[in-house]
């Protein structure tokens, strides 16, 4: 997954993109970084749940 970084308003920012090509990128700054991070067991979770209730 490709990733770039950059600045929005004076802010460093992260795009995760699912290719090259997105045209709409996950976009964040520093505050939600930290927030994803400090979360990530509970996303991991969310994703682990999802996706063995979509095999269902």
């Amino acid at each position: 997954m490709p990733v770039k970084f950059g600045e929005y308003k004076g802010h460093k920012i992260v795009s995760l993109m699912k290719d090259e090509n997105d045209q709409r990128p996950f976009t964040f700054g520093l505050g939600k970084a930290r927030l994803i991070l400090e979360n990530l067991d509970e996303i991991k979770k969310f994703v682990d749940e999802s996706e063995s209730s979509e095999s269902e």
